[in-house]
């Protein structure tokens, strides 16, 4: 039986569907995380985007030159980043239905993390990205 995730957006309008498990569960503490989501770091779960399906009134727009963030045009709820070029979706953590389900493995970027943020689940951190 595959996982199925489920979530969307504040007002409920827009709404996605996951299926099979994340590639990856990851906060990022990167500064174009922090302006996009507008809190200190973005919790997500990686899946590759032919995994997900999203409905709704969808709004993207171009972060970097590979990333592309989505939300609901109505209330602006972020739900997701897209990295084309690896084919793959971060849905954020905090607009899934059942936000408890997934827990992340790893801080990324933590070079930006906000001083006052301190760190002490036991998860490992690193400044940048995570080692290729």
């Amino acid at each position: 039986m595959s996982r199925v995730c489920e979530g969307g957006c504040l007002c409920g309008a827009s709404r996605y569907v996951a299926h099979g498990n994340p590639i990856n569960v990851r906060v990022c503490h990167c500064r174009l995380c922090q302006k996009a989501i507008g809190a200190a770091f973005n919790a997500r779960a990686l899946f590759a985007s032919n995994a997900v399906t999203l409905t709704g009134p969808i709004g993207r727009v171009n972060s970097s030159a590979d990333l592309t963030r989505g939300f609901c045009t109505r209330c602006g709820t972020t739900l997701f980043s897209e990295r084309g070029s690896i084919g793959a979706i971060g849905l954020t953590l905090g607009s899934l239905d059942a936000p408890d389900a997934m827990n992340p493995a790893e801080h990324i970027w933590t070079s930006s993390k906000q001083a006052w943020l301190k760190l002490d689940d036991g998860l490992p951190q690193y400044p940048e990205g995570y080692p290729a």
